[in-house]
C-alpha cells in the first residue's frame, strides 16, 4: 500500500483544510468504502455509529448491509457509500464481490481478540492481491476500546503494522462513540487528495500535450517552404 497515506490517530484529527478541492464548489465526490474483518468485531456498530450516531447490539451480517453518508471535506461535498460485509468465514470469499470498485477499506478488528487482528492482516492480503499498490486508501481500526481491561492488541501493535504497510491507524469505540466520525473523515480526506492529484496530473499531461501539438505544428509549417 502507498506510504503516502500513513496516518496516526493524532494526524487524523487535523482540520479538513488538509485536502485540496479537485472540483467545484459543491460538486459532490461519490467514493466505495468497503468494511472488512472477522465477525464480532463491530464492524456494523462503527458503520451505525457514524451514519445515524446510535449504538445498538445487532445480529451478525449476512452478505453485505449498505450504509451512505454525505460529509464536507474543505467545503466540499463527499458520499461514502459503505459497505458492511460478513466476517464469518463462510462468507469470506464472496465478500470479495465487493472489493470491485472500492475506493477504500477499513480493516477493523476488536482489540480483546488477537485472533481478530490476525484476520485483518489476511483481509490486507488479499487486498494486497485484488489492487494495486496505492490504489485504494487502507485504514486499520482497533475497535472497542472500551474493553481496554481484557486487551489483548497493543496500540504499539496496530501502529507498528500500519506504518509498515503504509496504512490509516486509529483506535476506536463505536459504543463509547470514541473515534469514529475520526477515522471515516479521515478516510474521506484523503480520498479527496488522492482525487485531487489525479486530476492536477492529467491537467499537466494535457497542458504538456498542447505545447507539444503547438510545437509540432510550428515545426511543420516551417519545414513546408
Amino acid at each position: 500500500m502507498e506510504p503516502r497515506a500513513r496516518a496516526s490517530m493524532q494526524g487524523m484529527q487535523q482540520a479538513d483544510g488538509a485536502a485540496r478541492p479537485p472540483k467545484a464548489q459543491g460538486q459532490q465526490h461519490v467514493f466505495k468504502v468497503v468494511l472488512l474483518g472477522s465477525s464480532s468485531v463491530g464492524k456494523t456498530s462503527l458503520a451505525l455509529r457514524y451514519v445515524k450516531n446510535d449504538f445498538k447490539s445487532v445480529l451478525p451480517t449476512v452478505g453485505c448491509a449498505f450504509f451512505t453518508k454525505v460529509v464536507d471535506v474543505s467545503t466540499v461535498p463527499v458520499k461514502l457509500e459503505i459497505w458492511d460485509t460478513a466476517g464469518q468465514e463462510k462468507y469470506h470469499s464472496v465478500c470479495h464481490l465487493y472489493f470491485r470498485g472500492a475506493h477504500a477499506a477499513l480493516l477493523v478488528y476488536d482489540i480483546a481478540c488477537r485472533d481478530s487482528f490476525h484476520q485483518a492482516q489476511r483481509w490486507l492480503e488479499d487486498l494486497e492481491k485484488e489492487f494495486r499498490p496505492g490504489e485504494v486508501v487502507v485504514a486499520l481500526v482497533g475497535n472497542k476500546t472500551d474493553l481496554s481491561l481484557q486487551r489483548e492488541v497493543a496500540a504499539q501493535e496496530g501502529q507498528a503494522l500500519a506504518d509498515n504497510k503504509g496504512l490509516l491507524f486509529s483506535e476506536s469505540s463505536a459504543k463509547l462513540n470514541q473515534q469514529v466520525a475520526e477515522i471515516f473523515n479521515a478516510v474521506a480526506r484523503e480520498l479527496l487528495q488522492r482525487a485531487s492529484d489525479r486530476e492536477v496530473q492529467t491537467h499537466q499531461g494535457q497542458q504538456a500535450g498542447v505545447v507539444l501539438n503547438e510545437r509540432s505544428g510550428r515545426q511543420a509549417g516551417c519545414c513546408a517552404h
